[in-house]
């Protein structure tokens, strides 16, 4: 198996960019951004703190591109001038700590509420509740569609401007970006919709827009999932976007599997089928329940470039220190309120952990 040392590092083909180590904090839901989008102390905190304690790669939470694009309360926020503030405090100081950093971008989609918003929910497709009749979302026009790949690559180059690496393409999760590649979600007659390459258009056409808006010392993962039957996205499909993805001028694929150990037919992994798709000139981060030493070591020994972790990271955010011992597999849940505070949690992100079952402690 390879040698997952937190010294071991990575050197990005394309633009020579280094991550010393393997390890890469996954974007996280938390809620700890202002009612416009900007920044808050907490989240640079929380931020600041898994860099500090040895992360590769740091991911922001996801940051809506466009303002109606907001999914949640307390959502990042990248459609603006003035976000770019907190984004350059933001970056220089994850800079400090040595570890590359990304900022995740994307829309809602029809997951972008009507209580939040206060406007019908966009989709490739018009969305009905079947069982009620109600409109769920409507469908999106084509210079809309023209807009909102605009609306990506002008977030891009904010993050640029204000000082990082580079960015993540969120074209995992049932968001706007998947919704295209659904076939549930994407009926469209245009050339936006039918065959899987005029589902990836959109996709596309992002990539290629914040190709040219950013400089070519500027990184671009994307991340996508594998299946998502709700939205009709087969795993066939996936690996054809996959293909067509790397094919493009992106230095990250990141596949975001939940849990990398399911076993397919014939006793395959997600992480170890995607792997032959994805040349050696891109990097290969694959996300999905790794926890200790040896589930990164496996994961790597699938194919993957990069162990991805969300939850392990929230409650150990010096996770990559400990990924030295071969033996190491820290605590799991449940937390106390004041282990995760003493991890830099604020009480809003601890109040949002609790609705996660057996995360926090009554």
């Amino acid at each position: 198996m390879k040698d997952m040392n937190p010294s071991e590092e990575f050197v990005f083909p394309k633009r020579g960019f280094i991550s010393k180590n393997r390890s890469l904090l996954a974007a996280m839901t938390n809620k700890q951004s202002h009612e416009d989008g900007t920044l808050s102390n907490e989240e640079i905190t929380w931020l600041n703190r898994r860099a500090k304690d040895g992360f590769g790669i740091v991911t922001t939470a996801a940051s809506h591109v466009s303002q109606l694009g907001k999914g949640w309360i307390g959502e990042m926020g990248v459609w603006s001038d003035n976000h770019i503030e907190g984004l350059t405090k933001l970056a220089s100081s994850l800079k400090q700590h040595g570890s590359l950093n990304l900022v995740q971008i994307f829309h809602g989609g029809m997951k972008a509420p009507f209580e939040i918003n206060n406007v019908i929910p966009v989709c490739p497709s018009k969305m009905m509740n079947e069982s009620t009749g109600k409109l769920l979302a409507r469908d999106l026009k084509t210079d809309e569609i023209h807009q909102l790949i605009e609306d990506f690559s002008d977030a891009a180059k904010r993050c640029e401007d204000a000082g990082f690496d580079g960015i993540e393409v969120h074209g995992a999760h049932s968001y706007l970006i998947s919704q295209f590649l659904g076939l549930k979600t994407n009926r469209r007659k245009d050339e936006f919709g039918g065959s899987i390459e005029n589902r990836f258009r959109f996709l596309r056409e992002i990539i290629l827009s914040i190709r040219k808006k950013t400089s070519d010392g500027f990184l671009v993962a994307v991340r996508i999932s594998p299946k998502i039957s709700t939205i009709g996205i087969t795993l066939e499909d996936s690996i054809e976007v996959t293909k067509m993805l790397c094919e493009m001028d992106i230095d990250m694929f990141h596949l975001s599997c939940w849990d990398a150990f399911e076993e397919l037919e014939g006793g395959q992994n997600l992480t170890k089928l995607f792997k032959p798709y994805v040349p050696e000139n891109i990097a290969y981060a694959s996300t999905g329940a790794i926890w200790s030493t040896a589930d990164a070591k496996w994961l790597m020994d699938q194919g993957a470039d990069f162990a991805g972790v969300a939850r392990v990271a929230i409650a150990h955010p010096n996770w990559p220190q400990g990924l030295s011992e071969a033996e190491y597999s820290p605590k799991r849940p449940p937390f106390t309120r004041d282990e995760l505070a003493a991890a830099d949690l604020s009480p809003v992100f601890i109040d949002y952990m609790t609705m996660w079952k057996g995360f926090v402690e009554d």
